[in-house]
């Protein structure tokens, strides 16, 4: 655009600034990015901060007992004179009910976040969204007070019969939508449309009977279990899945929201059914995203400090066999929050930096967990942008 200078104004098209607005203006940016640079930069000097004083306080405890007994032991007895800190079954415990509420919340919620965005009319959206959202807003302590109060017990007297409903409950739907999405792609080759109609049927029936015998064999497994503790690493898996639910969901459906209508159009114009479109466009296009919804919940569930601390059974010890989730377990932020108020009457022991240590191993798992879903989410914008 042509510009001009008429006395000690600039001319920019069909505007006339003055020399004076002009340095206001330029006042006024540098201010304004300054402002911003310095909230942003405050942000990061705490996060800097946080790392610097829980480092301080944990890395006396490895100059005193070193990094064998923390990482190798489960011997967890700081009372004692002299004191056992072995962390193995504390680290074991976390990662077991994280990986447990992993296996519970993460097909349910992309499942969920499938139907929000591709299946579910956009009426039906509107309310289902914000109820799922709405887990998020329940406070921790009160899924722990559920976990200890209500729950528990229940797991506990009727543990097999719960299991098996709750098993034909989560599975069921979800088996069907792959019984479906399975006939749909598998009888996508045929051109002629009556002997594709009858192909669809025909592999429904199939793997219709397979799923429902699959489904009643698991859930007579479960119903003749016994549970001798209801306050156990399912208990708590269970409830943390709930507690991630909500950002998995939200996530996934926005990265799902995200690939476009020109994508779905495109694939629906090449003859593809929308199981086909779900599964071979729309999901990897979104992949990335739905990735770093899962590294979000997932660091939901090992961060939670209140359920783990009332529902888990607080017991440090790793479970024989090892993949019991029956079996009561103790979990990282659980022992911090419990051990803290004793640990802070002997300031400067290994029984207060040990206590350290564990929250230095937990902001190191998250930091970096953040960032790989940080790097995720950028490369997913570059692939959707077509950089």
């Amino acid at each position: 655009m042509a510009q001009s200078r008429v006395g000690d104004s600039s001319t920019s098209g069909a505007f006339t600034v003055s020399d004076g607005r002009r340095r206001v203006q330029k006042i006024t940016k540098i201010f304004g990015e300054g402002l911003l640079f310095t909230i942003a930069s405050f942000v990061a000097l705490v996060v800097l901060f946080i790392f610097y004083f829980v480092a301080r306080d944990a890395i006396p405890f490895f100059q005193l007992r070193g990094f064998t007994e923390f990482f190798t032991s489960t011997g967890w007895y700081p009372a004692d004179e002299p004191g056992e800190f072995g962390a193995l079954a504390i680290i074991y415990g976390s990662v077991m009910v994280t990986i447990g509420s992993a296996l519970i919340a993460v097909p349910l919620g992309i499942a969920a976040s499938i139907c929000l965005s591709d299946v579910l009319p956009f009426s039906v959206r509107q309310y289902a969204k914000p109820v799922i959202e709405m887990l998020a807003a329940i406070p921790s302590v009160a899924y722990g007070f559920f976990a200890l109060v209500i729950f528990a017990p229940l797991l506990q007297n009727f543990g097999g019969p719960i299991m098996m409903w709750a098993w034909w409950l989560l599975a069921g739907p979800f088996l069907i939508l792959a019984v479906i999405v399975l006939s749909d792609i598998l009888s996508s080759g045929e051109i002629n449309h009556g002997k594709r109609s009858r192909k669809r049927v025909l592999l429904n029936f199939l793997f219709g009977a397979i799923a429902i015998g699959f489904l009643y064999w698991v859930g007579n497994l479960l119903s003749a279990i016994q549970i001798m503790t209801g306050t156990n690493a399912l208990n708590v898996s269970i409830i943390l899945s709930f507690m991630a639910l909500p950002t998995i969901v939200s996530v996934a459906e926005d990265s799902l929201q995200a690939v476009g209508r020109e994508l779905r159009e495109g694939s629906y114009a090449l003859g593809a059914t929308r199981a086909e479109t779900i599964v071979k466009t729309i999901l990897p296009a979104a992949s990335s995203g739905i990735l770093a919804a899962v590294i979000l919940g997932i660091m939901r569930a090992l961060g939670e400090t209140m359920v783990v601390w009332m529902a888990s059974g607080n017991s440090s010890h790793i479970p024989d066999p090892w993949y019991n989730y029956l079996d009561s377990i103790r979990t990282l932020t659980a022992t911090i929050a419990g051990d803290m108020g004793e640990a802070d009457q002997v300031t400067g022991s290994a029984r207060y930096h040990v206590l350290f240590a564990m929250g230095l191993l937990l902001l190191i798992f998250s930091f970096a967990s953040n960032l790989i879903s940080e790097r995720i989410v950028v490369r997913q914008r570059k692939i959707l942008s077509g950089q």
